[in-house]
């Protein structure tokens, strides 16, 4: 058959209705149970698996969710037990060597808060992770994100993460707490709160300090350990240095025994001998170890006791202008009512000359 007899052939082809073209095929009943049929083989091969990621990440979840409860409350336990061992403790003789219950309470419950919320991060983030690794995500990019965020977090925020960490650390260290005195060197006053990120002194003349954790370079507490109570009297070089420190010794041990002076002394009121001899006095050294905090209180009754006991024993304290004996009278001064010299009492100095009339020349 030659070429044109083919191409007539296929021409005389009955060409489609429109209605026939635009009419999709209409599913039969076969194709819903072959479609059912591969859905349902589907699910078969693959329920196993589903199954045991589900349970996998039920058991992940339901561990994570246990050991964050549990790990809180033992938190919450030991933060209890602390503050009940400060209660006890407090209004005793004890009490002034521990912290009062106020600084044990915002201390307990900073470190509380922050041990909760690092227990809590840790726990949670990991439970995450092995939640994404358990659907086979690869974590590696996720990690590496997370690694440069925080990089950048770090150094955008580095005075806040400085001052964050150097809080921790003065908590967990106790270096000051609440009804402390301190020098933090850029403030020092009395320590009235204590934050992770903040400290806020009480100043002297009642101003409130507000000292970032990480600006402080070195902290002197005044409130620890024990303070010293130093009182310097001064008497005529003439006085029995025995009678002296016999009256001393008594006013010491009558304060001793006075409330609430009896604990706010840790030791003897000691009378440390002669500091400095002058020719017109003495200055006798009193010593005593108080509480933290106490000092200045301790030294103002010290003062007050012995001006009353060297009165009552006719020992005279100086100080300032020299002594003088009983009834004699300081000697008036022959300068006092003579007038300085003026300038111009001498001919020759530069005023006189200067003030001289002019002297007229002859011809």
């Amino acid at each position: 058959m030659s070429l044109p007899a083919v191409l007539l052939a296929a021409g005389s082809e009955p060409s489609p209705t429109p209605s026939e073209t635009s009419t999709p095929a209409v599913p039969t009943l076969q194709d819903a149970q072959e479609s059912a049929t591969n859905a349902a083989g589907w699910i078969e091969e693959n329920w196993s698996t589903w199954l045991a990621i589900g349970l996998r990440v039920l058991l992940i979840v339901v561990v994570a969710v246990a050991l964050r409860v549990v790990i809180r409350r033992a938190i919450t336990k030991l933060i209890d037990r602390m503050n009940r061992t400060a209660q006890a403790v407090d209004g005793t003789a004890l009490g002034g060597l521990l912290v009062n219950v106020e600084r044990r309470r915002q201390r307990s419950q900073a470190i509380g808060s922050v041990l909760r919320s690092v227990a809590s991060f840790l726990i949670l983030g990991t439970a995450a992770l092995m939640v994404l690794a358990t659907f086979e995500i690869n974590l590696a990019p996720l990690l590496a994100s997370a690694g440069v965020a925080g990089v950048a977090i770090g150094f955008g925020a580095r005075n806040l993460v400085t001052d964050f960490l150097s809080g921790v650390f003065m908590i967990l260290e106790d270096q000051y707490g609440v009804g402390d005195t301190i020098d933090a060197g850029v403030a020092s006053g009395e320590v009235i709160e204590v934050g992770l990120r903040v400290t806020k002194l009480r100043g002297d003349n009642g101003e409130i300090w507000y000292v970032r954790n990480g600006e402080v370079k070195r902290i002197g507490n005044l409130s620890q350990g024990w303070a010293t109570a130093g009182v310097d009297v001064t008497v005529r070089p003439d006085e029995d240095l025995e009678k002296v420190r016999r009256v001393l010794v008594e006013v010491g041990e009558g304060m001793s025994r006075d409330e609430p002076w009896n604990e706010r002394l840790w030791g003897p009121v000691e009378v440390l001998g002669l500091d400095s001899v002058l020719l017109d006095s003495m200055v006798v050294r009193v010593s005593a170890k108080t509480m933290p905090g106490k000092a200045l209180s301790v030294e103002r009754e010290l003062r007050w006791r012995i001006k009353i006991a060297f009165d009552a024993a006719d020992i005279q304290i100086v100080g300032g202008l020299p002594a003088q004996a009983d009834g004699e009278t300081a000697p008036a001064d022959p300068t006092a009512a003579v007038a300085a010299p003026s300038a111009y009492a001498s001919t020759t100095s530069p005023q006189s000359v200067a003030a001289s009339p002019i002297v007229p020349t002859t011809k």
